[in-house]
């Protein structure tokens, strides 16, 4: 799987096609692509900053998809998260997976998603009119990993 931690933006499209060139093997393609949005809470959303900590944000995605890798039949996919200042509609995240059959890669994409927001070393920090403030894992997602250590 392809791992990418980087400030500029990404192009969905040639991510996919590069992952299929040539490819006669592929059954599915699932996509996920996570956006800044311009309100979290009450608060309009003017800005929004992402660190991570280099080396060990791309072992910790590293760790996630070698773990779906290993719970699904997938043939390949990226996942690439940006860092840096990004705005509302900005693209933040791209997960990508390939599977001779959509279940597999649709509970792959899921299950990287659900990790990444939870176990992976990044950090948010919104900034809105009242200030600006760090952003922690919501509950609901950390319930929602709580189903893939079943």
């Amino acid at each position: 799987m392809k791992i990418m931690v980087q400030h500029q933006d990404f192009d969905i499209g040639a991510e996919i096609s590069a992952l299929c060139a040539g490819r006669r093997d592929i059954g599915a393609v699932v996509t996920f692509t996570g956006l800044v949005r311009d309100f979290h809470g009450p608060d309009k959303i003017h800005k929004m900053t992402l660190e991570h900590f280099p080396g060990m944000a791309e072992q910790q995605l590293a760790e996630i998809c070698a773990t779906a890798a290993g719970r699904w039949p997938l043939q390949g996919g990226c996942v690439i998260h940006r860092t840096g200042s990004l705005r509302p509609g900005d693209r933040i995240v791209l997960v990508v997976t390939l599977s001779a059959h959509r279940q597999a890669a649709f509970e792959a994409a899921e299950f990287i998603m659900d990790w990444l927001k939870t176990a992976a070393p990044f950090w948010k920090k919104e900034e809105t009119a009242r200030g600006s403030q760090w952003v922690d894992a919501k509950s609901a997602d950390i319930e929602k990993c709580k189903k893939w250590q079943e």
